[in-house]
């Protein structure tokens, strides 16, 4: 995936598995414990999400949260490759 880099990427990412698993704003709020109106802002990019609520949507999904950083040196990018291969093994 991608890195994400501001709050409107992070929203879109949250809709498109939301979509994915063919749920609704009121499914998936429901589920994570969060209001549809805060969860229809935060996937639009909405920048005062607060990030307990979005722990939750993410929780809701089975999903973490990993900081990486955003540019990779291309030593960075080759390790990386090669732990993906491993891991995919």
């Amino acid at each position: 995936m991608a890195g994400i880099a501001d709050a409107r990427q992070l929203g879109a990412v949250v809709r498109a598995e939301r979509l994915r698993r063919g749920m609704t704003q009121a499914a998936l709020a429901e589920r994570a414990g969060v209001s549809r109106a805060w969860l229809a802002r935060f996937e639009t990019g909405h920048p005062a999400a607060q990030v307990e609520q979005l722990l939750l949507v993410l929780r809701a999904f089975d999903l973490g949260l990993a900081l990486e950083p955003l540019r990779a040196t291309a030593a960075e990018q080759a390790l990386l490759a090669e732990l993906a291969k491993r891991r995919d093994r």
